[in-house]
């Protein structure tokens, strides 16, 4: 290495992008370009240890294109070919020498460093059968590029070499000036070296160096090792003054040696605080250890005092604080990988989510704009919506008034959950709803004590975290269906919750701090009152929704139920028509529910038949909303085959969208056929009642259900037996007792009823009396039935029909007075949908019917009932059965 290279004055030419070879240096390059696998084989495969070559640097491409010859110049140039990433170094020249193509400007730098191969291997890569070369280089001396040309597909160039003669090196050896560098140079590498060998157990082969190799050489091959940019490489290559490159080179060496050195103190000094067990925590101190020594210790990036702030803009009262604060420098003097690290944690960052004063700003309050919302939304409910506008009013005259819990009781498909929805938009709050169907864990109100694995809060304060407001109308949904078992009873726990003396101090088990539900509108809906545990019941005011008649269930098709399932489907009424005598039809043989559920399910069937109709329909034309979007052949192809094309002017800016862009010839109009062709024939039709109650025997009872009101059958028939009584039709025990006090009752009766004669002392002597209730499948309870079951049984043993246009309720008792009952709206509504005209009630009832719609009651004659000789005398036919004097 001490002896200088003798250079050819032409050398072939590689370049090399963004890397730079220095003399002594040995670096491992791949060959794949036509231009690079040429060069290796003309300048080093043929001429075996002979061959030598130029290394030029090159820059990524920043210059505008051109054609023309590579240009000289110091300034950043162009690689001329892609870098493959198996190699260390890639090089490719995949430009094209020749008149045709457009080549990029190429600025090569003007020096570079002429290399020898050390080792050569020939490739061929299948299936192309492309030639490839992997070289191993070394760099020798530095050269001059005089000039820049051509030879086939590679470049050549003039060169001349920039070493020194060996006189003038010698001259050089004896300047005061080189000798202090190489010494200080020396000195640098060997502590260097040092500190390798300490870290890697090596570093005899490179103290040879610095014995043997000269240190004008020697710091070139030190550089070279290093990583660094492609600015401080061009730097040393323009070095060629030698007490330059020792200055330049002697100043990388120890930037490389300091920055050894600083590793090793951020290792110890993390090194002296950890176990070796505690491997995340290390790369945590190691990170924290690197910002010390860069002085870029930020608290922004800091999540612990992120959380810290966080907290302090939530605005928890001063006793919540001090908890808050107590249990934050708990969680920073734990570490991370403890185990409480990360509950606690999360704890704190529930803590800082919660609204505790953060308040949805609520407008003033309209209430004829609420009233127009509520007409808007729901049709019919006049009481409900009087009642709501009441409650909305004692709002606005007291905004912090501790209004009643409103709880809407009603059958599915009556509105329960849109009407508190419309609470919420007349009050300008936001709306959570909570669903307790079916929850019978009491953590899923009061949540569970962190103590325990997976303990989170409860559903009341995760909704209110979610919503992120602490006065939102928070909707309790089937308040009815919580259910009690070993884990605890939701409903008491829902005491607390709505009780407004109480839920001011609410304590939920995983917060563990009170909270203040005072602010919360709690509106709770249910199927039935009944499963309400009383004390939770006395803590909400009741509204019935019992349910729609036929004329409200028309109205709520036409004006809400229609116009949503054609949205839904896609369709418009330029597709589908449904006219109002078709809707009637379908309320009145295809739905006798409370709500509108099943209306609006029939009516997206016929929606679902009109949609297949018009994605088959042969003449349908799709309509862009942009005029130029439609092509003028599809129109001519259109109106040459004499299709009829509807075309509609849509004004700018006007919101109404073309249902999925088609447009039929006619609308499809819903008639009777096709009713009958989507729903199946009819389920139910007005002669029902009629056909049913055309024996002896028979009566006909109106019950009340979780679904609204429906009509009961009653049939009773005699046998030969032992005077035993058969129960049938899945009944309960307070409807089994019923049974046996109507036939208590008949039997006492007997006599006067001229059922038997004086001298008969036993009705059923010889035989057995059956009562079945059909639908055997559905449970069925309750003591409302039992004027139904004696007018039944009267009917059996005088042989008289009952009036099929007559239905009753009530309870009776032993000595025959008929008591009250409930649902008696719901009962008077269902007799209304069968087509009833007469209904029996108990007299304590009339006062009931307020509640029923006017509409409703003038179609219907209600009867009242003391006693049950006035509930038969209406049942049958030319009144009771004894002025007939019947015998059995």
């Amino acid at each position: 290495m001490g002896e200088t290279v003798e250079l050819p004055n032409r050398l072939g030419i590689l370049p090399f992008r963004n890397k730079v070879l220095l003399p002594g240096a040995i670096i491992r390059i791949r060959c794949t370009s036509p231009s690079s696998v040429k060069l290796v084989e003309q300048e080093l495969w043929q001429k075996e240890d002979k061959g030598v070559i130029g290394i030029l640097p090159v820059r990524d491409a920043t210059d505008t294109m051109a054609i023309g010859p590579p240009v000289l110049s110091s300034a950043p140039g162009l690689d001329l070919g892609d870098r493959n990433p198996k190699s260390q170094v890639g090089v490719s020249d995949s430009h094209k020498i020749n008149g045709k193509t457009q080549q990029e400007v190429i600025q090569w730098h003007t020096r570079g460093v002429a290399a020898r191969a050390l080792h050569l291997s020939r490739g061929v890569e299948k299936p192309s059968g492309r030639v490839t070369y992997i070289v191993v280089l070394e760099g020798l001396c530095r050269f001059s590029v005089q000039e820049l040309s051509t030879r086939g597909t590679y470049y050549t160039a003039r060169v001349s070499p920039l070493d020194m003669t060996r006189p003038e090196m010698e001259l050089v050896e004896q300047d005061p000036d080189f000798t202090a560098l190489s010494l200080q140079f020396k000195a640098t590498a060997m502590e260097l070296i040092s500190v390798l060998e300490q870290k890697q157990k090596t570093g005899g082969r490179t103290k040879v160096l610095l014995e043997t190799v000269p240190v004008h050489k020697l710091a070139d091959i030190f550089v070279a090792s290093f990583e660094i940019s492609f600015e401080e490489q061009l730097s040393m290559l323009d070095s060629v003054d030698v007490k330059v490159r020792l200055s330049k080179a002697t100043e990388l060496v120890n930037r490389h040696l300091q920055s050894i050195r600083v590793a090793e103190k951020i290792t110890q000094k993390v090194e002296g605080q950890l176990s070796k067990t505690q491997k995340e925590y290390l790369l945590r101190q190691q990170m924290r250890a690197i910002k010390e020594e860069l002085g870029d210790n930020d608290d922004d990036e800091d999540d612990v005092s992120a959380l810290e702030r966080k907290m302090q803009s939530a605005g928890m009262p001063a006793n919540i604080w001090k908890h808050a604060q107590r249990e934050l420098r708990r969680l920073k003097k734990m570490q991370p990988q403890q185990p409480g690290y990360n509950n606690s944690r999360v704890y704190l960052e529930l803590l800082a989510d919660l609204p505790w004063q953060n308040a949805s700003e609520e407008h003033e309050l309209d209430l004829k704009a609420a009233k127009e919302r509520l007409d808007s939304d729901h049709y019919g409910l006049v009481k409900v919506k009087q009642r709501i506008i009441e409650y909305l009013a004692v709002r606005k005259l007291k905004p912090d008034a501790r209004g009643a819990v409103l709880c809407f009781v009603g059958p599915p498909g009556v509105g329960k959950t849109s009407l508190a929805s419309s609470i919420a938009t007349a009050l300008g709050r936001k709306f959570i709803r909570i669903s307790l169907g079916g929850v019978k864990d009491e953590a899923d109100i009061r949540g569970h004590r962190r103590t325990y694995v997976g303990s989170m809060p409860g559903r009341l304060i995760d909704g209110l975290k979610k919503v992120a407001v602490c006065n939102p109308v928070m909707l309790l949904d089937e308040i009815d269906k919580t259910g009690s078992d070993v884990r605890g009873d939701p409903a008491s726990a829902l005491l607390e919750v709505l009780d407004p003396e109480q839920n001011k101090t609410f304590n939920d088990h995983y917060l563990n701090v009170p909270y203040d539900l005072s602010k919360v509108i709690f509106v709770a809906t249910a199927n039935k009152a009944q499963p309400i545990p009383p004390p939770l019941l006395d803590r909400m005011e009741v509204i019935e929704l019992p349910g729609y008649t036929p004329e409200e269930k028309l109205k709520i098709a036409m004006r809400h139920l229609i116009p949503r399932v054609l949205d839904q489907h896609g369709l418009s009424s330029d597709f589908l028509q449904i006219p109002e005598v078709m809707v009637k039809l379908i309320i009145e043989r295809y739905t006798r529910e409370a709500g509108v559920r099943n209306l609006e399910r029939n009516l997206a069937s016929l929606a679902r038949a009109a949609a297949v109709r018009v994605a088959e329909q042969e003449h349908v034309i799709p309509l862009s909303k942009d005029v130029h979007q439609l092509s003028s052949h599809l129109l001519e192809s259109r109106l040459g085959d004499s299709a009829e094309v509807e075309m509609e002017v849509i004004p700018m800016g006007d919101n109404h969208e073309l249902s999925r862009d088609f447009r039929v010839n006619s609308p499809l109009i819903v008639d009777e056929s096709m009713l009958e062709k989507v729903l199946g024939p009819p389920r139910f039709d007005d002669k029902e009642t009629g056909e049913r109650v055309a024996a002896p025997g028979i009566s006909v009872g109106l019950v009340w259900t979780a679904f609204g009101g429906e009509v009961q059958f009653v049939e009773a028939t005699s046998m030969a037996g032992k005077g035993d009584l058969h129960l049938t039709g899945q009944l309960g025990d307070v409807i089994k007792e019923s049974a046996q006090i109507a036939l208590t009752w008949v039997r006492s009766r007997a006599t006067e009823l001229k059922f038997a004669t004086a001298n008969e002392t036993n009705l059923l002597d010889g035989r057995d009396v059956h009562i079945h209730f059909p639908a055997g499948a559905i449970p069925k309870d309750g003591p409302s039935a039992g004027v139904t079951l004696v007018t039944a049984l009267v009917s059996l043993f005088s042989h008289t029909k009952v009036r099929s246009d007559t239905a009753m309720t009530g309870e009776m008792t032993l000595r025959g007075l008929v008591l009250p009952v409930g649902g008696v709206k719901d009962k008077v509504l269902a007799a209304h949908r069968y087509g009833i005209k007469r209904v029996l009630l108990p007299e304590r009832n009339l006062k009931d019917l307020a509640e029923v719609p006017a509409a409703v009651l003038a179609s219907m004659e209600i009867l009242p009932a003391k006693r049950m000789e006035d509930v038969l005398e209406h049942a049958f036919e030319g009144g009771c059965p004894w002025r007939k004097s019947s015998r059995l």
